[in-house]
């Protein structure tokens, strides 16, 4: 191998290291605020898509404000669209706590709903599955945990934002190890 391209490998894998190991202390951190301080943690994860929000109805109402490409009925939505995202967006920042809770009540009920067609969707492949005893198991573990978070969607959203936390805490060690152990190989 020549020197410009061992030099040009070794470039490459320092860049991978870096990426790893960058991308694994982030989510080591989230992770560790995810379950050390989760109600602020989400309330910062709502702030930012409060935030989002605001620039997105912004930008929706710069389009149908100023957009010559569009019609006028392209326009009134866009300006209607942008006026909502802005509305809900003040609307969260004025009580982020709720609107994390809000939030995750939501997402439980969402995730709920879609654990039971999930199950459902499962049972009715149940017939042409090589995997019956397992298809079966699933289907009625996805319907069983739907149902509990429908019943209980904010704790089961803590649950779930928990196990985020976790997630990302051995993920995040993960890639960091991963950055000290990474190395390219050359044919």
């Amino acid at each position: 191998m020549s020197t410009d391209s061992s030099s040009a490998t070794s470039a490459v894998a320092r860049g991978i290291r870096t990426s790893l190991g960058v991308g694994g202390i982030i989510a080591l951190i989230i992770g560790i605020l995810i379950l050390v301080l989760p109600g602020k943690t989400a309330v910062v994860v709502t702030a930012i898509i409060a935030i989002y929000a605001i620039v997105v109805g912004l930008v929706y109402l710069g389009l149908g404000l100023f957009s010559q490409a569009t019609g006028g009925w392209a326009r009134v939505g866009h300006i209607v669209l942008g006026a909502i995202f802005i509305l809900a967006g003040i609307v969260a920042f004025m009580n982020l706590r709720l609107a994390a809770a809000s939030l995750a009540v939501f997402l439980g009920i969402l995730v709920g709903i879609m654990w039971i067609i999930e199950g459902i969707v499962a049972l009715t492949t149940l017939g042409s599955s090589r995997a019956k005893g397992w298809t079966a198991f699933f289907a009625v573990l996805s319907i069983v945990a739907g149902i509990i978070l429908l019943l209980s969607p904010l704790w089961g959203a803590l649950v779930l934002w928990w196990l985020l936390g976790i997630s990302l805490v051995v993920l995040g060690i993960t890639q960091i190890l991963r950055a000290f152990t990474f190395s390219v190989t050359s044919d």
